[in-house]
């Protein structure tokens, strides 16, 4: 296979004197497949201070805010252009009653979150605060039922105070909670991680909840999604495709949560901030894993689907360290460094090579918890390396996947070697993307690419990275790691050569 890709490599280079070990050949004429916005998603649970102090902070804040929500993440979100948010779990979710979240605050029943640290909420933020906040931020809501301690009414309950128009109970119930017309909640998930915190359920008996709560949760205009494996569970995969085979009327899509840890486990995972180049290589190598995983997964799918109805959700991805030290352990607390940056681009560039097969991904999560978009204490707020990485990245949102052949060579670290490069392109509104990672820590990569015979007119580019591996941006400190221009020379007979920094990921635009 790599001499055949090889061949056709040098055949697209024809029109140059040498070829180098490093080439991308883009075929614009293959577009078709379009990159669903819906990649680009978060997460957003009861977690630490992801919702109390991230997110919302209440009316009576000292810290500047709109109807509770914090003005500065708010600010933030907007720019980021989130296009999906998943709420209220992961693993609050299968101890959530969203009866509990509604009505007058003082009145709404206060709740320990036996997940996460053991505190005590007083549900201040229920259906109501977080579906505002997802048209406030202009992002659809995705929405997790409780499965493993709930009921097939209570789901049925929510659906329906959310997304009915018609003359009934709960419909009356919102409107007496000051929501007149129903919120368009186009996905709705059925359970989370059924095979661990969601009810320790075998794949076979999930498969039959999961059918019984979908015959239930009715509705026009929205997609259900199954809960899919963890990781490399093929096993669960193949359990749950057979037990809904038949069904895909009541199935959208499956999930599948992928955590990347430097160690491989997970009772030491590896410092977010103290790291050498031994960590900084195993993370990048843990975390290209979710390819193949992606992969067999469809291979799996597609035998039970042929026509492929049912699309991959990757709908929990990203960095999990050890959390940092002083802060409560169950808040899952850490920073953000240029090493989560490389790592987002990779992902994304993998998602987006899949997109005819994966419809969303949400990483984990939004703000304060693991892979943070956003960190905040206090009044302060800072945008994470991975923040920046996303937001270059946006440009791809329903653009068209243009296929594209990678030759790249390999860092290698101790006898192991990864892939250095990783690369995606799409089209939208006449502006070819091209964006890049470079996983070498210390070396500039060439990379020669053709981007077919279009007379472009105008090239440029932006990149983000940092001196060390290790930086980060930081309360009351200038930011280190952000977006900055970055120079490319115009294509000339469709033939471009890129200059890619180490440790760094890199967009560029043709028009």
């Amino acid at each position: 296979m790599k001499k055949l890709i090889l061949g056709m490599l040098v055949l697209s280079f024809t029109s140059m004197q040498a070829w180098s070990q490093n080439m991308l050949v883009l075929h614009p004429e293959k577009a078709e497949t379009t990159i669903n916005k819906n990649i680009y998603g978060h997460f957003s649970e009861h977690l630490g201070t992801c919702i109390y102090g991230g997110i919302y902070v209440g009316e009576d804040s000292d810290i500047p805010n709109v109807d509770g929500y914090r003005l500065d993440v708010v600010d933030a979100l907007k720019e980021l252009k989130v296009p999906v948010l998943r709420w209220p779990g992961g693993c609050f979710a299968d101890t959530y009653h969203w009866k509990d979240g509604i009505g007058s605050k003082e009145d709404r029943p206060s709740i320990v979150n036996v997940h996460w640290g053991g505190v005590t909420e007083d549900n201040s933020f229920g259906t109501h605060e977080f579906l505002n906040l997802c048209e406030l931020i202009g992002t659809d809501a995705y929405l997790s039922i409780n499965v493993g301690s709930g009921t097939v009414r209570e789901a049925t309950e929510w659906v329906e105070y959310v997304t009915s128009n018609n003359k009934s109970p709960m419909t009356e119930l919102r409107k007496k909670n000051g929501r007149k017309e129903p919120w368009d909640v186009k996905f709705w998930g059925i359970g989370n991680e059924t095979w661990g915190c969601g009810g320790d359920m075998r794949p076979e008996y999930y498969a039959d909840i999961y059918r019984h709560y979908a015959g239930y949760v009715r509705g026009e205009g929205f997609q259900k999604v199954a809960v899919g494996p963890s990781s490399g569970d093929y096993n669960w995969t193949e359990k749950v495709m057979a037990g809904l085979r038949g069904k895909y009327h009541l199935v959208q899509g499956l999930s599948l949560h992928h955590y990347t840890l430097p160690t491989g486990n997970w009772g030491d995972k590896g410092s977010s901030t103290d790291f050498g180049e031994e960590m900084w290589f195993k993370t990048l190598k843990n975390t290209m894993v979710i390819e193949e995983l992606i992969e067999k997964h469809l291979e799996i799918m597609d035998k039970y689907d042929p026509r492929g109805n049912v699309s991959l959700v990757v709908d929990e991805w990203g960095t999990w360290y050890d959390p940092l030290p002083g802060s409560n352990p169950g808040f899952l607390q850490q920073q953000n460094t240029v090493r989560d940056a490389v790592l987002a681009g990779i992902n994304l560039n993998i998602f987006n090579n899949h997109a005819g097969r994966i419809s969303m991904a949400n990483i984990a999560q939004i703000v304060n918890v693991l892979q943070a978009m956003i960190l905040t204490d206090g009044p302060e707020m800072v945008k994470t390396p991975t923040y920046h990485v996303f937001k270059m990245y946006n440009v791809h949102q329903d653009a068209t996947l243009i296929p594209g052949d990678l030759l790249t060579e390999d860092y290698e670290y101790e006898g192991e070697k990864i892939p250095a490069l990783t690369s995606s392109a799409s089209i939208k509104d006449g502006v070819t993307n091209i964006t890049l990672s470079n996983a070498n820590p210390d070396k500039t990569i060439s990379l020669e690419c053709y981007v077919g015979d279009e007379k472009y007119k105008s090239v440029t580019g932006q990149i983000v990275t940092s001196e060390k591996i290790t930086d980060r941006n930081d309360f009351g400190e200038n930011e280190k790691v952000k977006i900055e221009n970055f120079d490319v020379e115009k294509p000339k007979d469709g033939n471009m050569l890129v200059e890619i920094p180490a440790h760094s990921v890199v967009l560029i635009q043709l028009q």
